[in-house]
């Protein structure tokens, strides 16, 4: 898939629209999101928060779903509380963040007796088109798990495959980032990238090509590579970039935003269903890709 155009394209052929609910949905850029994916016939959405507060932005901004189911809660908890209870009730198809609290959503999420953990790691997906780059590339994890081991990395490197084989990708290859291709025991991030390829040469870790440890440079560029006399499949031809840790997946992709125009959608996964989940300052495009990135693997 070589852009976001093409994905927008294969959502919009599903005859089902997908209902997203939107937990504190009085914020303006939420909405803008919305709309746009509303006009693009690709969701229906059911909005919770202050009705009076949403009904003015709908006024005030023109937005087309004037119709839109509205449930009338102020408190974010009680929100996030009947966003969880639709989707078990299958009322909805999946959730998007709006103006509250992470952590106010997430508790309700991972809540042990009635939330929607599904596996033991959740972590957050951030698909990329980067210009340049002649296809969509995957960054994670950059917003979920801050010190991941060598387990949770083989967690979070299954979620991104998931997300990647319902967008039809067969066998992607994940590049294992570190700052040099070889193994270091003082730098434990090329200690678990070794441990992740050797799991995947072995068949614990199945249905991609783990590469690693490999440095970026490595990764996107096949004439650095052939410099360095570094062979691999995955060398300019990687679709899932595993970060060492939350904080260098969270500066490589705002570093490929602001400073090289990259787009970006990005989704919570290990759910039963995708939860969009985005920064307070993300513009309404990025909310709207990840509204598209949410219906497109959704079930």
């Amino acid at each position: 898939m070589k852009n976001f155009d093409e994905l927008i394209q294969i959502v919009q052929k599903d005859p089902q629209k997908k209902k997203v609910v939107v937990v504190a949905a009085h914020d303006e850029h939420t909405l803008e999101g919305i709309n746009r994916a509303y006009e693009n016939g690709i969701i229906v959405p059911v909005l919770i928060g202050d009705k009076a507060k949403i009904k003015s932005i709908i006024k005030k901004e023109g937005f087309s779903f004037l119709e839109a189911e509205i449930i009338d809660i102020s408190d974010d908890i009680e929100a996030a509380y009947t966003a969880v209870r639709m989707i078990r009730e299958r009322k909805a198809d999946f959730i998007m963040k709006g103006k509250l609290q992470t952590a106010d959503l997430l508790k309700q999420v991972v809540n042990k007796e009635y939330g929607l953990k599904a596996s033991e790691v959740m972590s957050h997906v951030g698909l990329f088109e980067i210009p340049g780059c002649d296809k969509l590339m995957v960054i994670t994890d950059g917003g979920m798990l801050p010190y991941p081991d060598v387990k949770q990395k083989a967690g979070i490197i299954e979620n991104a495959l998931m997300v990647l084989k319902k967008l039809g990708y067969n066998m992607p290859k994940v590049a294992a980032l570190a700052a040099a291709e070889v193994v270091n025991p003082k730098m434990k991030e090329s200690m678990d990238a070794a441990e992740l390829k050797k799991m995947n040469q072995e068949g614990t870790l199945t249905g991609c090509i783990v590469e690693g440890p490999i440095s970026y440079d490595l990764m996107i560029s096949k004439e650095a590579a052939k410099i360095k006399g570094y062979e691999s499949p995955v060398t300019g031809d990687t679709d899932i970039l595993l970060t060492p840790d939350m904080t260098t997946g969270n500066l490589l992709a705002k570093s490929l935003m602001y400073s090289a125009g990259a787009k970006m959608a990005g989704i919570i996964v290990g759910a039963v269903v995708p939860i969009v989940l985005v920064s307070r300052g993300a513009s309404s495009e990025e909310k709207f890709f990840s509204i598209v990135l949410a219906a497109a693997v959704c079930e």
